[in-house]
């Protein structure tokens, strides 16, 4: 009998069983919802030589940040392939092995033309998307287009009715400026499958891309208690309601939302989230002007440092210098200017001269010489699309730009920022602000 996945593509397994626990457990796996690892482990061992199984359950240990076992998995499919794997499980395998050794532009290369023949794919298909995927992570600048012309040029293999293809073609539209095509495909794919993390992540991005702030914060609050906190996405998606409350103001409700779910005593989410969206959120209720207890801090600083004691993705990097700065590891922050200089004059660092130039940008602000974080910060601004991430993410350097020209007297600079801002996605922080330069 003939097996395929839950998109209908051929799989190599002799058990049924096998078959029906792949199916579920890469539903589990492009849903961000607790059970894939142990779903896809059972699928194995129902069929220990099911490549395509062991492919998926090397993809979700990477997800959960588990390197060793990902790359065990990994290894194992590519033998298996290598010994009877049909031409789209070779090119499958290779893909997802490319991006779990690191190889990011040689994976993104074999990603494309593997969906040119197997759009269907979408374990494969997933790895480009998203704010960390292959895209996002290529120090391109126009990752936010790439994306949306992949899923554009593909829909037609899809349909109307593919809940994970809604989710991140809508995502992708919403953060491409496409909003509110972009909410509507979203909010159609969460419908679908409302035990979708990813769908809810998607839906909680176009919102507040959207200005709908509120409408955010409820969503989330209806949601996020039947998603187990185990979740990887839990503590991220806490993070934007934190964010959806910081934006109208109520910086105690952030404030208790990040204690609750967000800060790293509190999540189990993934080591890049749980310190991207710490120190993000600490940062703009400082830069805001609210007060932040001087320990949460520290706990971010700690944590992010055991996390990643060496060199990561720009992203990560940028996001441990905001911490370094914030708690006065001068000197620390210094090695990470001096070595992303050496990597830029080498031609070294995709994302480029940005990285460097926010690292100084933030130990200035956060000496309070905010006339220079402007010198440095201001000719990079459009170039912070290049260090990956979301726009929601990114967003914190744009802030930090436009407190620093409030801050340096450049209000006629600030008064268009926040002109550009506020045409772009209505908020109540940002109307508060232009009002009070205007008085």
């Amino acid at each position: 009998m003939a097996h395929t996945d839950s998109r209908g593509l051929p799989i190599t397994t002799r058990s049924a069983e096998a078959a029906s626990l792949y199916r579920e457990g890469v539903d589990l796996l492009l849903s961000a919802w607790p059970g894939a690892v142990e779903t896809l482990g059972r699928a194995v061992e129902a069929d220990p030589g099911f490549a395509l199984a062991r492919a998926a359950l090397a993809r979700a240990h990477a997800v959960r940040a588990e390197p060793e076992a990902a790359r065990s998995q990994i290894d194992r499919a590519s033998a298996l392939v290598a010994e009877g794997g049909t031409d789209r499980e070779k090119s499958h395998v290779e893909a997802l092995a490319l991006a779990i050794a690191g190889q990011g532009a040689r994976a993104l290369d074999r990603v494309l033309a593997h969906l040119e023949s197997w759009p269907r794919d979408t374990v494969v298909f997933g790895l480009p998307l998203g704010a960390f995927g292959l895209f996002a992570f290529s120090g391109m600048a126009d990752h936010d287009q790439a994306r949306v012309d992949l899923c554009d040029r593909h829909a037609a293999q899809f349909g109307a009715d593919d809940w994970w293809f809604l989710t991140y073609r809508g995502w992708s539209h919403a953060e491409n400026g496409a909003v509110a095509f972009g909410r509507s495909l979203a909010t159609k794919g969460f419908d679908l499958r409302p035990a979708n993390a990813n769908g809810a992540h998607a839906v909680s991005h176009a919102m507040f891309e959207d200005g709908a702030g509120a409408e955010a914060d409820a969503f989330i609050a209806g949601w996020l208690p039947g998603y187990d906190r185990t979740g990887v996405l839990h503590g991220h998606i806490a993070w934007h309601q934190a964010l959806s409350a910081l934006e109208r103001g109520d910086a105690d409700r952030a404030l208790a939302i990040y204690n609750a779910f967000v800060q790293p005593a509190a999540s189990a989410g993934l080591p890049i989230n749980i310190v991207t969206d710490s120190v993000s959120l600490l940062w703009r209720l400082r830069a805001y002007g609210h007060v932040v207890p001087a320990a949460l801090w520290d706990e971010a600083a700690l944590y992010a440092g055991e996390r990643f004691p060496g060199a990561v993705h720009p992203f990560v990097e940028v996001h441990l210098g905001l911490a370094e700065a914030m708690t006065g590891r001068a000197d620390r922050l210094a090695a990470r200017i001096d070595a992303a200089s050496r990597l830029v004059e080498a031609g070294q660092l995709p994302a480029g001269p940005v990285v460097p130039a926010l690292f100084r940008a933030a130990l200035a602000f956060a000496e309070e010489r905010y006339a220079a974080c402007v010198a440095t910060l201001e000719p990079m601004a459009a170039e912070v699309v290049r260090i990956g991430g979301s726009g929601a993410q990114r967003e914190v350097f744009e802030d930090t730009l436009l407190v620093a020209l409030m801050k340096s007297g450049e209000a006629e600079k600030a008064r268009a920022l926040l002109d550009e801002r506020l045409h772009r996605r209505p908020s109540p922080r940002d109307s508060a602000w232009r009002q009070g330069l205007v008085a």
